[in-house]
C-alpha cells in the first residue's frame, strides 16, 4: 500500500508560506509531510533558506500530519548533540509525529562555517557515528563518547519523546544504500528506483519504509509551468556528484546554464495534464516505495493543491 505526502520547500518558500502549505496540503487529503534542511538555496531564483525547526515547532500546532526532515546533515555545519536537541524538542511538540531524515550533506550548505568538505567515503563514515551519538542521546541517559569524528562529554537530554525517534537515511549509491541498510530504520531518495529499494533490503533495510520525493509544477499552460521549472530548478537534473561538492548558489547556476528547457520538459510532470502527474507519481509506487512525497514548483500552491485533491489523489494507486 503506497501512502502520498507533501514535500515543503524550505529553498523557495518563507516560513508563513510552509506553514500554510502545510494545513492545504493536509486539507487536500496529502497523508504526511517532508521538508527540506538547508542553508543555502539551490539558486538565487529559488531566493529562500528559513531554519527548518522554527518551522518544525509552527508545523506542530498548524497541522495533524507527520513530519520529517527531507533530509538533515547532522555532521559539519551543525555537531550531532546539537541535531538531537533539535530532534528531541521537534518529536515532544509533534506527538511522537516526527521521523528524522539524515544525509551525508552536501559543500552548499555545509561548508559555511569554512570547514573542510571531505570526499563521500569519510561524509558517510562521519554519518554513521553521528546517528549513533544521536540514537544515544535522545535515549535521555547522559552522554559520553570520544569518537574519531566527534567528541561529547556529560550530555543529557532532558526534554525526550516518549518514543525512539526514528532515523531514515537518504541514499543515492551502493555505499550509502550498504549504510542505509544496516543502520537506517528507513531508506530516503528521489528517483523512482526499483533497484535502489531492493539494494536498501537486501543491505538490512528488510520490510523497513522506503521513502522517495519527486517535483512537478501544475499549471494551466504546459509551456508556462515548464518555464517556471526550468527557471527554478534546473539543479535537478545536473550529472554525477555535482549536487555534493558545488559550494555556492552562483556554482550551481553558472553550471545549471548546461540543462535545457527539453531536459526539463522530458524530465518533470508539468502543466494540467492529469495522465502525465498520475504517471509521474505512480512510478514511485510501481518501484516499491511506501511513501511517495510531491512537490509543487512555483507560487501556485493553492492551484497544486485543489488540482490535486480533486483530480490526481484520487487517482493513484493505494
Amino acid at each position: 500500500m503506497t501512502a502520498y505526502g507533501y514535500f515543503l520547500s524550505c529553498e523557495e518558500h518563507g516560513p508563513r508560506e510552509l506553514v500554510e502549505q502545510a494545513r492545504m496540503a493536509e486539507d487536500a487529503g496529502f497523508s504526511a509531510l517532508w521538508i527540506s534542511d538547508h542553508y543555502h538555496p539551490w539558486n538565487a531564483r529559488q531566493g529562500q533558506s528559513p531554519f527548518v525547526w522554527s518551522v518544525i515547532g509552527a508545523l506542530a500546532d498548524a497541522t495533524s500530519l507527520p513530519v520529517q526532515t527531507a533530509v538533515t546533515c547532522p555532521t559539519v555545519r551543525m555537531h550531532p548533540a546539537v541535531t538531537a536537541q533539535a530532534v528531541a524538542t521537534s518529536a515532544v511538540l509533534l506527538g511522537n509525529r516526527f521521523r528524522l531524515g539524515v544525509g551525508s550533506g552536501e559543500a552548499l550548505n555545509e561548508h559555511v562555517l569554512g570547514d573542510s568538505w571531505p570526499p563521500a567515503p569519510v561524509r558517510l563514515a562521519m554519518l554513521e557515528e553521528a546517528v549513533y551519538v544521536m540514537r544515544m542521546l535522545l535515549s535521555g541517559r547522559e552522554v559520553t563518547h570520544h569518537g574519531r569524528y566527534y567528541t561529547v562529554e556529560n550530555a543529557r537530554l532532558y526534554t525526550v519523546p516518549e518514543e525512539p525517534v526514528p532515523i531514515d537515511v537518504s541514499a543515492f549509491g551502493p555505499a550509502a544504500l550498504e549504510l542505509a541498510g544496516r543502520i537506517g530504520d528507513g531508506f530516503i531518495t528521489m528517483a523512482p528506483d526499483a533497484a535502489a529499494v531492493r539494494g536498501f533490503r537486501e543491505a538490512g533495510g528488510g520490510s523497513k519504509p522506503a521513502a522517495a520525493g519527486l517535483r512537478v509544477c501544475w499549471g494551466r499552460d504546459r509551456g508556462e509551468a515548464v518555464s517556471t521549472a526550468h527557471r527554478l530548478w534546473p539543479n535537478d537534473h545536473l550529472p554525477g556528484e555535482l549536487a555534493q561538492v558545488l559550494p555556492t548558489p552562483s556554482h550551481f547556476e553558472q553550471a545549471s546554464t548546461l540543462v535545457t528547457r527539453e531536459m526539463v520538459a522530458d524530465a518533470v510532470a508539468c502543466g494540467p495534464d492529469v495522465d502525465a502527474h498520475v504517471e509521474a507519481v505512480t512510478a514511485y509506487a510501481h518501484a516499491g516505495f511506501d511513501t511517495v512525497y510531491v512537490s509543487q514548483i512555483g507560487p501556485d500552491q493553492r492551484g497544486f493543491f485543489d488540482f490535486y485533491r480533486t483530480e490526481v489523489l484520487p487517482a493513484l494507486p493505494r
